[in-house]
């Protein structure tokens, strides 16, 4: 068996000398993907094993011309029949391609170490840094340099469409960042980001955000309440990092990311000009060790801020990031502090079959404000805090290889759920006068949060398909239900009166049941939705020139919806109960570093009941009521 300190070492040597072996190459190579390490395999077969499972080839075999093949099989990273299948017959490309999968299906390679050491995008004057993906996960890969200054190899294959969130369950290698800055501490810092354009026009947006929210929530005025949006507060800037630790079998890596989609500002000097002044706000802040405990088991720890276990495993490819496609339409996410512990089970086989199990001790919120402005800039919110028990989230991924075609990545299946608990608190004080005898120290009411969740992301060389289903009840913190999070439920009693709770976020009812002085219960809103996305690879469908400039051409189709369970709605009075959206988006990458998309939507939200009390729309009493968005933007990565 291979020495667990060997692999450790030695993948990131392999990373650097792969890179930089086959950069100086003089053919053109593939962007992404090969064959199959099972058709790689299939070329020369094993005579016989050794002891700790390394081949032979009879003698008779030529002789390894490689110098970095035979670097690793002096390592034992290959064994001597794996270095011959790579060297035997094809160019250089197909052999550097060879032996990246090979790598990758050693574990060696995590699967944006792959993409890098086999992609680098063509330059009219030098090779540069790969470009950052504008998703959420922000990137990973090499850099890579060359001190010839000679043009890259163009690629041969355009790649399939990515997932925004393909989540890394992958652990990451030792000294697998390949850093932009070196601090003296010998933290390894990789810098990221994108700077966006808008330009949107909103057929009916009431509430006047540059993102859409439910509508029927509230009067339009005498029109839908049109706007016109031109905003570039989406520049997000990020950081990835390692530490090296002395252990060998232990990886130290963090992120810190954060964008400008803050509160505006209000000082002398920007009054005028706030609207152009937006905040910067933190997104991501988390670090993690990962640790090798056996040559296919990984186990993690993660402490920080980063994506909910629940619900937020996938996302939709939207031009319209802000909000992915609108809070409270099926896109249902969330980030928020946590201690996220979980494993990684290497399973192999041909389809590189993966399991991460994990489990999250998180923040417990529930997005109820409090009515004061000063309290909420002071502790956000503090009814879940008020329970005394931390969010409980947990999540399983499976990872495999749907579509073996080049540069098509692996698909997952998730499933995933969460429990909370908010407790609304009444002082002494505002305690009704005709129950204080009763409730002469005040009162308290509690109200739980529960949800689950199955989302999948299957590529294939063609078509990329994503999507999710989610349930559960009390689900406002994470943009579903459409938005709302609880009621008093005052069946039964008689004699009611209310008071504000102690952070001025609830209304707590007070009444008389069968003649005793209770509090009435506090239910949550139940609500479910989801999402389901195609994304095309319109250039690959059509056999562009992967070197010209139509190369970078993909289309999407959405289809969203959310909805709170109409009799839970009903309790906050003429409202809408569910929103759907129907969206279509191009978008077309000129380089690596600019991309340009169109997207159209329609957002839809329909009231509770058809007749009888129905919200204001215009000021007519509306069933249902819609938005036409349209929104062109321009996006620079690095």
């Amino acid at each position: 068996m291979i020495k667990l300190i060997r692999l450790s070492i030695s993948g990131i040597l392999s990373v650097v000398a792969i890179q930089f072996y086959f950069s100086s190459a003089s053919v053109a190579y593939a962007q992404t993907g090969s064959s199959s390490v099972d058709q790689v395999s299939a070329i020369t077969k094993p005579e016989k094993g050794g002891a700790d499972g390394v081949t032979t080839t009879a003698k008779s075999e030529p002789a390894i011309s490689d110098p970095l093949v035979r670097v690793l099989i002096s390592k034992g990273v290959l064994s001597e029949i794996e270095g011959r299948t790579i060297s035997t017959g094809g160019t250089p490309s197909e052999q550097r391609d060879r032996l990246a999968t090979l790598l990758r299906d050693k574990g060696l390679l995590s699967a944006g170490e792959y993409e890098a050491v086999r992609t680098i995008a063509p330059t009219e004057d030098k090779p540069q840094p790969l470009a950052a993906s504008t998703g959420n996960t922000g990137p990973a890969t090499a850099e890579t340099t060359s001190k010839t200054q000679t043009p890259a190899p163009a690629p041969t294959v355009i790649a399939a469409v990515a997932p925004v969130r393909l989540l890394g369950i992958d652990s990451p290698k030792r000294e697998g960042l390949i850093p932009d800055i070196k601090l003296g501490t010998g933290a390894r810092l990789k810098l990221y980001g994108f700077f966006k354009t808008s330009i949107i026009h909103d057929s009916s947006s009431p509430q006047g955000n540059d993102f859409p929210l439910p509508l029927l929530a509230a009067d339009t005025g005498p029109n839908s309440s049109p706007e016109f949006h031109l905003k570039a507060r989406a520049f997000r800037f990020g950081a990835n990092f390692e530490w090296l630790d002395p252990a060998p079998k232990t990886v130290i890596t963090g992120k810190i990311e954060f964008d400008f989609e803050g509160n505006f500002t209000r000082v002398n000097n920007r009054n005028i000009s706030s609207i152009r002044s937006s905040q910067p706000s933190i997104r991501l802040a988390w670090a993690r060790i990962d640790r090798r405990l056996s040559e296919n088991v990984t186990g993690f720890a993660l402490f920080g801020q980063d994506w909910t276990p629940f619900v937020s495993s996938t996302l939709p490819n939207t031009i319209e990031n802000t909000n992915f496609g609108g809070l409270g339409y099926g896109a249902a996410y969330e980030r928020a502090p946590q201690a996220r512990f979980g494993f990684n089970f290497n399973a192999g086989g041909s389809r590189g079959l993966r399991f991460q199990p994990e489990f999250a001790i998180v923040v417990p919120a529930f997005g109820n404000l409090p009515t004061n402005v000063a309290d909420q800039l002071g502790f956000g919110e503090r009814q879940g805090a008020d329970s005394q028990q931390p969010a409980l989230e947990g999540r399983v991924v499976m990872q495999w290889q749907l579509d073996k075609a080049e540069g098509v990545l692996p698909a997952q299946l998730i499933v995933s759920f969460e429990h909370g608990r908010r407790t609304a608190i009444v002082t002494a004080a505002n305690v009704p006068v005709a129950f204080r005898s009763a409730f002469p120290s005040g009162a308290e009411v509690s109200s739980e949060s529960n949800g689950y969740s199955a989302e999948f992301q299957l590529p294939t060389r063609f078509v990329t398909v994503v999507g999710k289903y989610y349930s559960g009840s009390d689900l406002r913190f994470f943009f579903a239900g459409q938005l709302l999070s609880n009621f008093n439920d005052t069946a039964g009693l008689t004699s009611t009166a209310s008071a504000p709770s102690i952070d001025g976020a609830s209304t707590v009812v007070f009444g008389l049941l069968n003649g005793v002085p209770t509090v009435a219960p506090q239910r949550p809103v139940r609500g479910q939705g989801g999402f389901i996305q195609l994304g095309f690879p319109l250039s690959r469908m059509f056999d562009a020139n992967p070197k010209g400039r139509n190369a970078g051409w993909t289309a999407y189709l959405y289809y969203g919806f959310d909805q709170a369970t109409a009799r839970d709605a009903r309790r906050f009075g003429p409202r809408g109960s569910r929103s759907d959206l129907f969206s279509s988006n191009v978008q077309y990458k000129l380089n690596s570093f600019v991309t340009f998309g169109y997207e159209q939507g329609l957002y839809r939200t329909r009231a509770t009941d058809r007749f009888g009390a129905l919200p204001l729309f215009r000021g007519i009493p509306s069933y249902t009521t819609h938005n036409v968005r349209s929104e062109f933007a321009a996006i620079f990565s690095f």
